[in-house]
């Protein structure tokens, strides 16, 4: 176990924001988890628990509890039935090298969730998703240390309501309950299933790419995100800033009498039945691409995406978020949501 006193979060988060965290502690083992939650409840402190760092934003006032980091790596294969592929996955694994374990093994499953920045722990507490996959739909179970009776436990995937961008890991009474040890994924042997999503279908066909296989999966979605998305290692940002919207069918008919395109509902689960925003077409069709507020700027290849070239505080950030919000508003009547978390008590 490692603890340090005195961190900035503006060096653990991807935007690059924030004070100083009382101490942070990163474990690398089961044992080492326990030891550092005794170290937490001994002397009354609040916890927050870190992956990555990319879907969390520091805030100037800093953080007076504990900053706790999973470093426990490792990947292994539990089982093989007929073409079902069952691996348990460590939660401080990078999830762009568990996406290429399994690409490597032409397993299928999560290939299109490539160069998603952050640990495998993190995954599901978001149920992180991207060209027609996530997490939800490979995830079997997470082991996890149940800070209230101070034991680890094993959380199937029916007990964690995911959805769009949440968990119990992230709302809900249980938000915060959980940190997460390891994952459990269900994968299997072939080919991602078609229709595929409609800017990667068109990346393969104007590449004249036939070939379906995991891995050239996986290097399409790479190539796209590079094309589109800042590497958070060199550019500081948050990755996709701004939540696609979910509205009703009365506000689905209103909006498209304004031009917006609305991704109607179908069937299945209570996910796919809702109607969704495009929130990138929203930003895009206020003419705020590229535009600067307050030090960060609308990326112009991926407007989701809030750059901080030169924004000094989360206050700036909170400003800029605000007017961004308050021109979508008075547009379209559609309230904006951020993904990332903000660490605080």
């Amino acid at each position: 176990m490692i603890l340090r006193e005195n961190v900035l979060l503006s060096s653990l988060t991807t935007m690059r924001l924030g004070g100083a965290a009382k101490y942070v502690i990163e474990v690398f083992s089961k044992e080492e988890i326990v030891e550092a939650f005794e170290f937490i409840h001994d002397k009354n402190l609040e916890v927050y628990f870190l992956g990555g760092g990319a879907n969390s934003l520091g805030r100037d006032e800093g953080f007076s509890g504990v900053i706790l980091m999973n470093k426990i790596r490792g990947i292994e294969i539990l089982e093989e039935v007929g073409d079902e592929v069952e691996i348990r996955v460590e939660g401080g694994e990078i999830w762009d090298d568990v996406v290429k374990f399994t690409t490597e093994r032409k397993l299928t499953g999560i290939e299109a969730m490539a160069k998603i920045p952050g640990t495998a722990g993190a995954a599901p507490v978001q149920n992180i998703g991207a060209y027609g996959q996530e997490i939800a739909q490979t995830l079997e179970s997470v082991e996890a240390y149940d800070t209230m009776i101070d034991e680890f436990v094993i959380i199937p995937k029916e007990k964690m309501n995911l959805s769009y961008r949440k968990s119990i890991f992230n709302s809900g009474e249980d938000k915060g309950r959980y940190f997460i040890v390891s994952l459990t994924l269900k994968l299997r042997k072939g080919e991602m299933e078609q229709p595929f999503y409609n800017s990667l279908q068109r990346y393969l066909d104007e590449h004249k790419i036939e070939d379906y296989s995991p891995a050239a999966i996986y290097r399409a979605v790479s190539a796209i995100r590079a094309e589109k998305l800042p590497d958070p290692k060199k550019v500081a940002s948050a990755g996709s800033f701004f939540k696609n919207v979910f509205v009703s069918d009365a506000e689905a008919e209103r909006l498209e009498k304004l031009g917006v395109p609305i991704r109607r509902g179908g069937t299945g689960s209570p996910e796919a039945k809702r109607n969704k925003v495009n929130t990138g077409f929203l930003i895009e069709a206020a003419g705020l691409i590229g535009k600067k507020f307050h030090g960060f700027k609308v990326n112009e290849k991926a407007s989701l995406v809030l750059i901080n070239e030169d924004g000094k505080s989360f206050s700036d950030l909170e400003k800029a978020v605000e007017e961004i919000s308050e021109t979508i508003f008075k547009k379209f009547g559609v309230k904006l949501e951020k993904e990332p978390v903000e660490i605080k008590k």
